[in-house]
């Protein structure tokens, strides 16, 4: 059960990630899961693990590294075009 928390999580700040930078349209529900994911993981390894948690996700770094991670990779493969 945890691990399907963990995917609706990732997807939701995946998602939310899009929104902020204007990229959601262009991406699918797997991308938005791994972008979630990744972010994640990166949002927690470079600001720490504080504020709220969900699915033992901190909300606030893990959307803080979901939008650096969706902001690089529209950079370099420019799949969104706005």
């Amino acid at each position: 059960m945890h691990l399907l928390w963990t995917l609706i999580v990732g997807a939701v700040i995946g998602m939310i990630a899009g929104a902020i930078t204007n990229k959601g349209n262009s991406m699918g529900w797997i991308a938005n899961i791994v972008a979630g994911l990744v972010g994640s993981f990166i949002g927690e390894k470079l600001l720490g693990s504080w504020g709220p948690h969900v699915a033992d996700m901190a909300i606030v770094p893990s959307i803080i590294g979901a939008v650096i991670l969706v902001a690089i990779v529209s950079f370099f493969f420019g799949r969104a075009r706005d």
